[in-house]
């Protein structure tokens, strides 16, 4: 991998039993000081945990699926094309309302995120 370029084979696989997360682009992986990127998939009628992240903020965007994403107290629904800013620290976590794998683009203003309670 070059320092510009992530290709699959370069990316990170983190398996839970609601769905995987990918890694393209992180500290860890060496390819960035200041972002990480990956995506989420959630399977059918499951959710993430809720956590929060207490050193970045968030933006996830829907790339297939129908998905209620909670933040905080307030439970938002969301199809392929919404986007969401999710603030430092903010409890939050998504569910998978439709019959197919949900997809969703994740991206942190920090090359290490760090996570609690997922």
């Amino acid at each position: 991998m070059t320092d510009f370029v992530a290709r699959p084979a370069d990316y990170t696989v983190d398996e839970q039993d609601w769905g995987h997360l990918v890694w393209m682009v992180s500290g860890a992986l060496g390819n960035s000081k200041v972002l990480t990127v990956g995506k989420c998939f959630i399977k059918p009628g499951q959710a993430n945990p809720p956590h929060y992240h207490p050193n970045s903020d968030e933006v996830l965007h829907v790339v297939r699926g129908h998905i209620e994403h909670r933040v905080g107290d307030e439970y938002i629904e969301m199809k392929a094309g919404d986007t969401i800013s999710i603030p430092q620290g903010r409890i939050h976590n998504a569910r998978n309302l439709g019959p197919d794998e949900a997809e969703f683009l994740i991206t942190f203003n920090t090359a290490d995120r760090q996570v609690v309670g997922e």
